[in-house]
């Protein structure tokens, strides 16, 4: 049945507020990463293994999209963030590599156990008006990934790379408030409670065309957004400038990224999800491959306008996950998630790879190459809602 009810502004703000206090912890380790490659003397493929951990629980995903479909897990969208904190504010005490895996490993679990809920929690506070909820959604990601480095920055600035722990308290206070707003607001009301047929196979089988479009976008467009995200402060250090030039950078990005999320599910609400996406698409690779061969001062000015194309995929490609009119629609956010995570994982380890072997220049040039070959995935995308 077609969703009728209102856009709810304030739950989405509160959910998005959400997202804000989970990712602007997970938003450290690339501001963190040249020092740590310092201090623990590691090369940029172990650098890579360190964001694959992260990302390596997003094999439970599917399970964690069974739970949120069969459950209300809205408490671990609540307590998520402080695991969070706490865990990446640890980040700069760890000893060894080992202990960083670890840490970014349990992170990687919190991650995994918001990310597949929350934004079902969004889609039924949208009404008729997903695209917009995803980009509210979004919008909070991406200010925690522009606050972010500016905190993590300060914080090393003030106290030291180990004293970075002192950030965690404010993980501390964003989970009580959410406790009080968000303890009410259920997962998964618009699901049939009497539904028990529900086959996982059965619905990935299914979904399964539309899942390899998918998963072509997600692994072209991999490689440019780990290596102007992940990568980005390094580069820059390795050119010369100063690991607060860095984090500034990475934060400028991220703030046009939100700018860029804020109005991409809008805009295809009206235009449709695969226009926009094709437009993202072309643009992307261009403007980073200005971005390589600009004079230094103007390697900033361009991170606007890359953040701005590089993250509005991201609510519309949620949307259009969420087109998919299936009654258990964590499952299929969850299937989406762990595309994304052994993708982007793939990507991660290949630009770490050849950033050793012929450095980070000439592979942002072939990443740049690559993020050209997503484009006929988008074109083979459908144009209306794909039924369960």
């Amino acid at each position: 049945m077609k969703n009728t009810k209102k856009f709810e502004t304030s739950n989405a703000i509160i959910i998005s507020f959400a997202h804000f206090s989970h990712d602007l912890y997970t938003s450290f380790l690339a501001p963190m990463l040249p020092l740590l490659i310092q201090k623990l003397g590691i090369s940029l493929s172990m650098a890579g293994f360190l964001d694959i951990a992260r990302k390596f629980p997003a094999l439970l995903n599917p399970l964690i999209g069974i739970m949120a479909d069969k459950s209300s897990v809205r408490y671990f969208v609540i307590f998520t963030p402080l695991i969070t904190g706490i865990a990446m504010s640890l980040l700069g005490l760890a000893p060894s590599y080992a202990v960083l895996l670890i840490l970014l490993f349990v992170v990687g679990i919190s991650s995994t156990i918001f990310h597949v809920p929350s934004p079902v929690m969004i889609k039924n506070v949208s009404g008729n008006e997903t695209g917009k909820g995803m980009s509210y959604y979004m919008l909070g990601g991406e200010i925690a990934r522009t606050l972010g480095p500016l905190l993590i920055t300060a914080s090393i600035s003030i106290w030291g790379l180990e004293g970075s722990y002192k950030v965690m308290y404010l993980a501390v206070i964003s989970t009580i408030f959410l406790y009080i707003k968000l303890k009410d607001i259920e997962v998964n009301k618009n699901i049939k409670k009497n539904n028990t047929n529900f086959s996982p196979k059965e619905t990935f089988f299914k979904l399964l065309p539309f899942f390899i479009i998918v998963s072509g976008i997600a692994t072209f467009r991999g490689a440019m957004k780990s290596a102007l995200t992940l990568y980005l402060p390094t580069f820059l250090v390795d050119n010369g400038k100063t690991l607060w030039f860095a984090g500034i950078a990475l934060s400028i990005l991220q703030l046009s990224g939100a700018v860029g999320t804020f109005l991409a599910g809008p805009i295809s609400d009206k235009i449709g999800r695969k226009n926009t996406l094709l437009v993202i698409t072309i643009i992307n690779p261009i403007l980073m491959w200005i971005f390589i061969i600009a004079d230094t001062s103007f390697r900033i000015p361009m991170l606007i306008f890359i953040g701005i194309f590089l993250f509005a995929s991201g609510p519309v490609l949620l949307a259009l996950i969420h087109d998919t009119d299936s009654e258990h629609p964590a499952f299929v956010n969850s299937i989406y998630m762990t595309i994304n995570f052994a993708m982007s994982s793939i990507m991660v380890l290949l630009v770490g790879f050849l950033g050793d072997k012929i450095g980070l220049t000439s592979t942002y040039k072939i990443c740049a190459i690559l993020a050209f070959f997503s484009i006929p995935f988008v074109l083979l995308l459908p144009s209306k809602k794909i039924e369960k």
